[in-house]
């Protein structure tokens, strides 16, 4: 009782902490336009608050928001490696059947396909009414063009699955899907080898885990809705109006189709597919929507996401430190939404004409590149050069476009990492219903 009232009591903080962010965003957003981005006194504050000390200019400022923020996204950060490659390892090496994991993984893609690929026919069809409607024909100024250099083939994802190097995968963030791999191996020749739960490797990984779970719950209880109001004010404060203007039907559109699959998508599926009561999933998992949007970062959201599934959810665990960390890496359907939408927005900047040939084209192309994206503040927005290249939209216009797009698309990312981390907690559930590993007390609870 103590622990389900220590959740609703962390739930209720972090949902506090948002409301207070996004607040106080706004309202240092107005001071901004009031007193001019210019003025001596915003410069004051910016650099008090919300200067990144790490970019040039920010030599002398103390962004203590930044810093606090940033602190607190690092050490989440510092665990992702360790935490992913060692709750990998344990779930296969107690897999004994070979034909267990096969069923478990092709259902964890086939479940990765299926909500990516309602969610982009939502998005594709919604976002192509409004195209044919006008509603995108925007005209844009003031934005310098991007050249859109930082473009590349979706298809990498698949090499990046095996990686050349040991050292290198280990010692970044942005390779778990190499280390998937690599715990994957060992955990397979580690039942090969009938290496059981007294082998070296195994007790050295669980008692990792065990202080992950001490430090992630220390980090979390202790600093995590503290660390939420800073991102979130600094998020909104350095926000000019001007920017938002250009793309407001574009942010609402986008911001609707998500809370749309967020609130009611997912909870559909929990309830006509697992057959689970949605409210309670929804009022679980509710802390790590917020902690994802605050974040804007699925790898910074994955220990908590990891914790409620197992232990607030029912789902075992083996079945989820195998499909979150996966998913965490190919599971985008908030990715793939928000890619459908900006390319049939920057479409319409651009002047170009999209039939419905080319919308499945698009569709396509946001699914294998909302695969290949990074579990990373912003990378969703850079990935999206990739689906321009690929359909030709890339005149004057279109780039000026993709750059607005670039320049005011955080808030889009926050609420899209939410959309990717439930996904893949949705997933978890319903490979664990299917193997007849959810505890339903546990979830019900």
């Amino acid at each position: 009782m103590k622990k389900l009232n220590d959740n609703n009591k962390l739930a209720i903080q972090m949902l506090a902490a948002m409301i207070m962010g996004i607040l106080a965003g706004l309202l240092f957003m107005a001071a901004r336009e009031t007193l001019g981005a210019d003025s001596s006194l915003w410069k004051t504050i910016n650099s008090l608050l919300f200067q990144d000390i790490t970019a040039a200019g920010g030599e002398s400022s103390l962004g203590l928001f930044y810093l606090g923020g940033q602190l607190f996204i690092r050490a989440l950060q510092l665990i992702i490696v360790p935490m992913v490659f060692c709750s990998v390892v344990m779930a296969i090496s107690e897999i004994s059947e070979a034909s267990t994991l096969g069923r478990v993984s092709a259902k964890t893609i086939g479940w990765f396909m299926m909500t990516s690929g309602i969610a982009l026919l939502l998005a594709g069809t919604i976002a192509l009414f409004f195209f044919n409607a006008g509603l995108f024909d925007v005209t844009i100024e003031g934005v310098t063009a991007s050249t859109g250099s930082t473009g590349s083939n979706p298809l990498n994802v698949i090499l990046n699955i095996i990686p050349s190097n040991i050292g290198s995968t280990f010692s970044v963030n942005n390779a778990v899907l190499g280390v998937v791999f690599i715990a994957v191996v060992v955990g397979l020749s580690m039942n090969q080898l009938n290496l059981g739960k007294d082998s070296v490797i195994y007790r050295f990984c669980d008692e990792v885990s065990k202080i992950i779970v001490v430090f992630l719950n220390f980090a979390v209880k202790k600093f995590g809705p503290i660390a939420i109001f800073m991102l979130l004010c600094r998020t909104f404060a350095t926000y000019g109006i001007d920017y938002l203007k250009p793309a407001l039907t574009y942010c609402v559109l986008t911001v609707a189709l998500l809370l749309t699959y967020l609130f009611i998508g997912y909870p559909l599926y929990v309830s006509l597919v697992c057959k689970q009561n949605p409210y309670i999933f929804i009022k679980k998992i509710f802390k790590v929507i917020v902690f994802g949007f605050s974040t804007s970062s699925s790898a910074a959201t994955l220990p908590l996401n990891l914790d409620t599934t197992t232990k607030e959810l029912g789902v075992d665990r083996q079945i989820a430190s195998f499909v979150l960390p996966l998913g965490m890496t190919i599971n985008m359907d908030g990715t793939a939404i928000m890619q459908v939408v900006a390319t049939l927005f920057i479409a319409g900047c651009g002047g170009y004409d999209v039939s419905v040939f080319q919308l499945v084209i698009i569709m396509v192309l946001a699914l294998i590149a909302s695969m290949g994206t990074p579990a990373a503040p912003g990378a969703g927005a850079v990935i999206l050069f990739t689906i321009l290249s690929g359909v030709g939209f890339t005149n004057e216009q279109a780039l000026i476009a993709y750059s607005l797009i670039l320049a005011i698309n955080r808030p889009i990312e926050m609420l899209v990492t939410s959309l990717n981390c439930v996904g893949d907690s949705l997933t978890a559930i319903a490979v664990a219903k299917s193997e007849g590993k959810l505890d339903t007390a546990v979830y019900n609870k």
